[in-house]
């Protein structure tokens, strides 16, 4: 099976078959009738790209209810390191943080629930990222958590002086700050 758990309920690993010989490589990056056999039904609807330079931290990211999502994150070039929180109150992981080394080399793909919140920092010269959403991007309902929240104490493994912020993630709220919108199990 190309998935695997992460100890995070719903937080999937997805590992495509690679075939590889001297020509190159080939892997189906995407199946829906795979997805749905794992029990992921919904459709994903947007694909979204972004290119960042060494040092960049995207995030952490979410949509608030109706407009939630669930995203499958993969990496065509570079390294990231993928970051995802807990956000669904009553969950066994609520406010723990998960992060994987996705990229191009590795083809590891990282399934998100709806529920959390997602973000990456940029390992090498470049990355590039793409993934899909299933609910369409809605600005009223972006919200995002500060990258740098004590409370939980994630790693970036980005040198303080070397990293990269938008405007916009240097002033979201911390963890504890922020209103709880998803419940585990709904």
């Amino acid at each position: 099976m190309p998935f695997s758990e992460t100890g995070f309920p719903g937080l999937l690993l997805f590992e495509p078959t690679v075939f590889e010989d001297a020509r190159g490589y080939f892997f189906e990056s995407f199946n829906q009738l795979v997805f749905e056999e794992q029990g992921i039904k919904k459709p994903f609807v947007q694909d979204n790209q972004s290119r960042s330079s060494y040092g960049v931290i995207r995030g952490l990211h979410y949509q608030a209810p109706p407009f939630a999502q669930s995203k499958l994150v993969r990496v065509l070039s570079g390294n990231i390191l993928d970051v995802v929180v807990d956000i669904r109150k009553g969950s066994p992981t609520y406010g723990k943080s998960y992060d994987i080394e996705l990229s191009a080399s590795n083809k590891k793909q990282l399934y998100i629930p709806v529920g959390f919140a997602h973000g990456f920092s940029v390992l090498t010269e470049t990355a590039e990222v793409m993934y899909k959403c299933d609910e369409y991007y809605h600005r009223n309902s972006e919200r995002g958590i500060l990258y740098s929240c004590t409370t939980l104490k994630i790693d970036w493994q980005i040198p303080e002086a070397s990293r990269v912020i938008s405007e916009k993630d240097q002033h979201n709220k911390g963890f504890l700050e922020i209103k709880p919108e998803f419940n585990f199990g709904e």
